[in-house]
């Protein structure tokens, strides 16, 4: 929708003062004004601008448009860099810049025009969660708006982020947060509400305010990169020596990457030595390992497998054991996805729904129930997410999983192994799904946090089944897992 309104005091050229419209918006127009500009000549800005536009028209996630813009444009190295911080950051923290820029203009945000909002959003953040000079910030979003919206939104683009800039992240929380005190930590550290409630409930209760505070700042913290070698391929030493990272603290196959750069330009990577995996993920594939089972371990079953990250060190180490696994994912793309993944294992894709389909095997002697769920201890992967997720989403969520893990022991042979995870610590979606199955079937569970010694404090509270890890505690993505055994 275009507004081809003159904001008060403009002149259209050669016309004179144009007559005032009283049903005229306010603040600046919305749509594209004026004549096309050339470029700013400031590409990381530009490609985070394009990436914050894709998350807000086409609910694109970031982390997958983003790389593929640097690729695309050739950004690299420092600006490349920047452009990472300066999208990811936008995305994270869009609740809490959203607050700041809406105590700085006259109407509600969201009746702004996408461009000046993607820009206030961008320039917001540069004001106040980087060390970028607030002169640079300010005329580094004014140049970008000229250039995509015409000049006519620049003076309102200059004239609000030089209110934001009049006060520093911390003095904004002061005035814009929430009086008690979960409501104050979900703020501070941009998160909404409801999941600081989540984070709070599986840490053990309100009253953990303190580690609830270091959960929520480690969650809203750009993440590591973890690589992890591809068993029987090459070592974690060796996957360090040739990166430059270092080897992870707790997966003998993960290595932590401590310098910047797309990872999948990596040559073991490019060569399918190792893959981009977080280190929690590694842990739930080595997991599902661990638990012995009676006679035969050669037959494995990974029941929702895309993108196929879990299905490779399974393929890998179920090789060694000179057995099969396998991989079940619905949706055919990530089908296709444990595919590429896992040429060259003995690894065999099927697409179906877990709970219907035909497999080779008639049981199996372990299986993994990686569940689909909220996605509550990914966010750090997946900026925009906790913005787009309901608590309603919960409900569908935790009667898919019930399913998913009644079909997985369904698939077990007696005295087999069922492993069931989520990248979420939503006790919904984690230890009430296993206890549930658990008594509904009979299965026996594990000692799950004693197959990763490891691995130290992820025990849940109250004895719950499983273990969950976090960011704060592991550096790892805040996943849980839990071990069934079939009688």
């Amino acid at each position: 929708m275009t507004d081809s309104s003159v904001p008060p005091g403009g002149h259209r050229s050669g016309r004179g003062p144009r007559k005032r419209d009283d049903k005229r918006r306010s603040g600046p127009p919305r749509g594209r004004q004026g004549p096309n500009r050339p470029p700013t000549g400031d590409p990381a800005r530009e490609a985070a601008l394009d990436t914050l536009r894709a998350v807000r028209e086409d609910a694109a996630y970031a982390n997958l448009v983003l790389p593929a813009l640097l690729r695309e444009r050739r950004i690299s190295g420092r600006d490349a860099a920047l452009a990472t911080e300066l999208a990811y950051g936008a995305c994270r923290a869009q609740g809490l810049l959203d607050a700041v820029l809406g105590a700085c203009v006259d109407r509600p945000i969201d009746g702004l025009d996408g461009v000046v909002l993607d820009t206030l959003r961008l320039g917001a953040q540069q004001l106040l969660r980087t060390r970028i000079p607030p002169h640079a910030a300010v005329g580094a979003a004014v140049e970008l708006v000229r250039a995509r919206a015409g000049s006519r939104p620049t003076g309102f683009v200059n004239a609000v982020l030089r209110k934001v800039a009049e006060h520093t992240e911390a003095a904004w929380v002061e005035r814009l947060a929430p009086s008690d005190d979960l409501g104050r930590l979900a703020f501070t550290h941009a998160h909404p509400r409801w999941i600081a409630e989540v984070f709070a409930r599986a840490l053990g209760g309100e009253e953990e305010l303190t580690e609830l505070s270091a959960a929520l700042a480690a969650d809203d913290a750009r993440p590591a990169v973890h690589l992890a070698a591809r068993p029987g391929e090459i070592s974690a030493e060796e996957l360090a020596a040739i990166t430059g990272g270092e080897e992870s603290p707790y997966s003998p196959y993960g290595v932590l990457l401590t310098e910047g750069g797309d990872p999948g330009e990596l040559a073991p990577v490019r060569e399918g030595l190792a893959v981009v995996q977080d280190e929690g993920s590694q842990l739930v594939a080595l997991l599902a390992t661990r638990a012995p089972v009676d006679g035969e371990d050669t037959r494995w079953l990974d029941l929702c497998a895309g993108p196929g990250g879990k299905a490779v060190m399974l393929g890998a180490l179920v090789a060694i054991e000179g057995g099969t696994l396998d991989a079940v994912d619905r949706a055919p793309h990530r089908a296709r996805l444990v595919e590429q993944a896992t040429e060259g294992l003995p690894v065999r894709v099927h697409t179906g729904d877990a709970r219907e389909l035909a497999l080779p095997e008639a049981a199996y002697d372990r299986v993994l129930v990686d569940a689909p769920c909220t996605g509550l201890g990914a966010l750090r992967r997946r900026p925009e997410a906790r913005w787009r997720r309901l608590p309603d989403d919960v409900t569908e969520l935790t009667a898919l999983q019930r399913e998913l893990l009644r079909a997985g022991l369904e698939r077990t042979r007696p005295g087999g192994v069922v492993t069931y995870a989520t990248c979420s610590p939503h006790p919904d979606e984690t230890a009430a799904v296993v206890t549930a199955v658990a008594a509904e079937t009979g299965a026996e569970v594990l000692d799950t946090p004693a197959l990763l010694p490891e691995v130290p404090d992820t025990g849940l509270p109250d004895g719950a089944p499983g273990i969950q890890l976090w960011p704060h505690r592991h550096g790892t993505d805040a996943m849980y897992a839990a071990v069934l055994r079939k009688r």
